[in-house]
């Protein structure tokens, strides 16, 4: 079938990131104190001393609040809970994980980023520090997107939420507060954000969703008959892109999942009207909007993705890459709220000796977190890049023989 064999796209490959100068001193130092610890045990020598396990990236959930109630929502269970940050205790987070090698921070998931109090004041800071910003809104306070603008650079992105391609599917996919914001209110703004600040990309986001779907007991809305529909909206409205991903569920284990059984009908003509609506959705493509597939949606098309099932014992992008919440910190936004892949509180960074606590907790998850067990249904858009850095660890490869690439601005994880 047509784009069956199209790579991943650049934004996925964690790997080539990870070896971006800025980024490869902090993953070698990873790699020759994992290969220290792993000698210490092997020989009954002293183990050496817990490194600073400070996250190259984190997923900051500034609040749990938001004025949708999203039958898809993969976070619906820990929404508008009585819980928030300090916002002084919250920024010396951020200072000092950027003074220890953090480069980019996600403004995501949890809740709507904009409902918190001071948003535009907070994207400005985290920029103050030298990071890079990307925001994944609902689209309902474009208002203030448009106000933080002036502080984005090249290779910060904002990401509309979206997942339909007319207003009434949307409505009923997302259930807005007012209940009569529409996707035309919504893109109207796009041109608007786009001439305040022109340097940074803003994204369409599209969670494909089907028949035979559920979140608990609540079916989901099916949406693949608009998506090329919400192609068509997204180039004409301004955006820069618009990406597909498959709509995710929550396993027992409180994980993110696809569950390709639950499709209602012949999963083979599923796959085919979802492979025929992004294949179509590619006519809207030129020098200005382009069409992106998540790893996972790629996978699901092929019918591989089992294969990213398979996972090493240790997640070591765990220690690369976090989610920072008002629930706590984790490791990973699979496991956003869920107790067992919590690594502390919820100001867990925010001085020395906080730090030194937390990478203590970060080398027990390394230790405890069976990856091959708690993620056995996962399909990890970090699993390659996880096989790479265990092949690392073992093989014992000349760490100065491993091929880094230039800088560039993307070290979003």
């Amino acid at each position: 079938m047509p784009g069956t064999s199209r790579k991943a796209e650049s934004i996925h490959d964690f790997t080539a990131k990870l070896r971006r100068q800025g980024m490869w001193n902090s993953v070698r130092d990873y790699v020759e104190w994992q290969r220290a610890l792993r000698h210490a045990r092997r020989t009954g020598a002293p183990e050496p001393t817990v490194p600073d396990l400070v996250p190259l990236s984190i997923n900051l959930d500034l609040t749990t609040a938001c004025n949708y109630k999203c039958d898809h929502c993969i976070d619906w269970d820990i929404l508008n809970a009585k819980v928030r940050y300090e916002d002084a205790v919250l920024r010396a987070q951020m200072e000092e994980m950027a003074a220890r090698g953090m480069r980019s921070v996600i403004l995501i998931g949890g809740g709507e980023p904009t409902l918190y109090p001071g948003f535009v004041d907070f994207v400005r800071y985290l920029k103050e520090l030298r990071l890079q910003v990307s925001v994944v809104t609902n689209g309902s306070r474009n208002h203030k997107i448009l106000e933080a603008a002036a502080w984005f650079e090249e290779g910060d992105w904002v990401r509309l939420s979206l997942d339909s391609g007319r207003n009434d599917t949307f409505q009923r996919m997302h259930h807005p507060s007012p209940s009569t914001l529409t996707l035309d209110e919504i893109c109207s703004w796009i041109p608007k954000i786009k001439a305040a600040n022109g340097r940074f990309q803003i994204g369409y986001s599209f969670i494909i969703t089907w028949k035979g779907g559920t979140r608990d007991d609540v079916k989901v809305v099916e949406n693949i008959g608009e998506i090329e529909l919400a192609a068509k909206r997204a180039s004409e409205a301004g955006f820069d892109y618009i990406s597909y991903k498959p709509f995710l569920e929550r396993a027992e284990t409180g994980s993110e999942v696809m569950d390709p059984d639950k499709i209602e009908g012949h999963m083979a003509e599923v796959m085919r009207r979802i492979r025929e609506g992004v294949d179509a959705a590619r006519q809207y493509e030129g020098p200005q909007f382009s069409v992106r597939e998540s790893t996972n949606l790629r996978m699901l098309m092929q019918n591989s993705w089992r294969d990213y099932t398979h996972q090493p014992r240790v997640c070591h992008m765990q220690a690369l890459r976090q989610v920072l919440s008002p629930h706590g910190m984790f490791n990973c936004p699979a496991y956003r709220g869920v107790g067992f892949a919590r690594i502390g509180d919820k100001d867990v960074f925010r001085d020395p000796q906080s730090v030194r606590d937390a990478s203590e907790m970060v080398k027990a998850l390394l230790d405890n977190f069976d990856a091959r067990e708690n993620c056995k249904d996962v399909t990890c858009l970090y699993n390659e890049t996880n096989w790479w850095l265990e092949r690392l660890i073992e093989s014992g490869e000349d760490l100065d023989a491993v091929p880094t690439l230039p800088h560039n601005r993307d070290t979003f994880l």
